[in-house]
């Protein structure tokens, strides 16, 4: 006599056996599909050629996700030896080869495969808007000589234009907030200070009842589904090289042999050339008649008189809106944090006054200490620095705390809110803040806000306008925000497998009429 087992009956040996094989299969799917995979990248290169020097930012992205939800970041960066482009006014041939060091790296950072989908951008900034001006002719040979150059490396050559200033305050205040991912979470900004050599911009979101009053100062955007009214406006010769230019053309008026001035080491001597000085479209105007060839620059290392020749540059009394900045341009009031990058954090840092949790009397103190520090033991301090460069400190520093308090109307408790930063970073960062644009996507030509930034981190993107520039011209941010699935793929394919084990379970269960009841009595053959 057998016992008959109900569990070797054909059809629920079948519907074990195909149950099992549909879990097994699930699972697997589950696995496979999230298994790390090589990703992917697509590439683009700028070149930001300003006044001092010119630098090249290699920037790439998951190449499956541009134009939606793919981040942006910066991979290699070069900075090419020499000055900028517009300094070979006289030899237009060597602004392109100046820049072959650095191609040549582009191309070995930049798989070779994608070399030919890469495009490859060149904006200049205040140096050829001042070369622009003075002379096109040879603002125009410049560039052609640069085309050429750039044409010969096989990239996807986009061509090479002067950026306006507008342009470049507006794309600085892009880079940092994409790169902190405010405009994509629709988070409050962040205010975007730049400083190079030869302009300045400040950039922000202002409260909407000041958006109308200066129309040539406002900049519009939409970007991931949100509207941003920025106001933005650049300073041309108030970069830190050619403010220095206007402040040693405004103690040098009455055409002196010697000059002696506070805003450079006592023990300092130079001699210098007045047609050198005034060889720029900033100071050319005021150069004294029957001046000497040459004067013998001496320094007296004084931060208090070195601030008052700084305000001298700056016209306070000329405004016809409710506020201004100086110079007569409108200016909303300050809200919110900012961040400082580009000669705003190189100078500062330099001074090791970065730190804007140090009250602003402190700052200047400290400062006026370094001011009044002999030019010997300066030199001695740091052996490593080009004498040109390390006498320009005590000058610089005192322009950017000038102009940020005397200039935009930073006060000592707004002092607070500046971050100076180098990069921008996707590790836990620290509290910062920020009218109308388009061109392409999302610039349209014709308040702040917080936000948050880290300073010089691994994996950090250069704060500037180059990476602003590149997303709009690739149209990589969207006007609106991208539509997401409701569960991410992992998620989705967890639920399938807990509902298909469910109605396995289910359907095993269905079929327990069919089964023999326990308390039966064993069939006897």
């Amino acid at each position: 006599m057998k016992e008959k087992n109900p569990w070797h009956t054909p059809l629920t040996i079948i519907i074990t056996v195909i149950g099992v094989i549909a879990i097994v299969a699930l699972v697997t799917v589950a696995v496979l599909q999230n298994k790390p995979v090589l990703q992917k990248y697509k590439y683009g290169i700028v070149l930001d050629a300003g006044s001092s020097h010119t630098a090249l930012y290699i920037y790439e992205w998951p190449a499956e996700k541009d134009n939606n939800t793919g981040r942006v970041e910066q991979k290699h960066s070069c900075k090419v030896k020499g000055k900028g482009i517009s300094s070979y006014a006289a030899e237009p041939e060597k602004a392109g080869m100046s820049l072959t060091e650095c191609m040549q790296e582009a191309e070995m950072q930049v798989p070779s495969r994608r070399h030919q989908e890469t495009p490859l951008y060149l904006g200049a900034t205040a140096g050829m808007r001042l070369l622009d001006i003075e002379n096109s002719a040879a603002s125009d040979k410049v560039f052609e000589a640069v085309e050429k150059a750039l044409q010969r490396f096989p990239f996807s050559y986009q061509g090479a234009r002067i950026l306006s200033g507008q342009e470049e305050g507006a794309f600085g205040w892009v880079t940092v907030n994409y790169l902190d991912d405010r405009l994509k979470q629709g988070l409050e900004t962040t205010g975007a200070l730049d400083l190079g050599g030869a302009s300045t911009q400040i950039s922000f979101v202002p409260h909407e009842n000041y958006i109308s009053e200066s129309p040539s100062n406002s900049v519009a955007f939409r970007l991931y589904g949100n509207d941003y009214n920025l106001y933005t406006h650049s300073f041309l010769c108030y970069g830190k090289d050619q403010v220095l230019r206007m402040a040693l053309a405004h103690q040098t008026q009455s055409g002196p042999i010697t000059m002696s001035d506070p805003c450079f080491h006592p023990g300092y001597s130079m001699t210098r050339n007045y047609n050198a000085l005034y060889d720029s479209p900033c100071v050319l105007e005021r150069k004294p008649k029957g001046a000497p060839l040459n004067f013998t620059h001496t320094g007296v290392g004084n931060f208090l008189q070195c601030q008052e020749v700084v305000k001298n540059l700056f016209n306070f009394t000329s405004c016809k809106y409710s506020r201004c900045s100086f110079n007569g341009i409108f200016q909303p009031p300050l809200r919110g944090s900012f961040g400082a990058f580009s000669a705003y954090y190189f100078v500062m840092n330099f001074l090791n006054l970065t730190d804007t949790s140090i009250p602003l009397e402190t700052v200047k103190n400290n400062l006026a200490n370094y001011c009044a520090t002999p030019w010997n033991q300066i030199k001695q301090q740091h052996p490593k620095i080009k004498e040109k460069y390390l006498a320009e400190y005590c000058f610089s520093g005192t322009y950017i705390l000038t102009l940020l308090t005397e200039g935009y109307n930073f006060t000592t408790e707004t002092f607070s809110k500046i971050k100076f930063i180098k990069e921008v970073s996707r590790s836990p960062p620290t509290l910062s803040c920020s009218h109308t644009f388009k061109a392409n996507a999302f610039f349209h030509t014709p308040a702040i806000s917080c936000y948050i930034l880290t300073v010089g981190n691994i994996k950090g993107s250069d704060a500037g306008w180059t990476l602003g520039y590149m997303l709009n011209l690739t149209n990589m941010i969207p006007a609106e925000a991208p539509d997401s699935p409701p569960l991410p793929h992992a998620g989705y394919v967890s639920i399938v497998t807990v509902i298909a084990l469910l109605l396995f379970i289910l359907f095993i269960l269905s079929l327990r009429p069919i089964w023999p009841k326990c308390s039966k009595q064993p069939q006897i053959v």
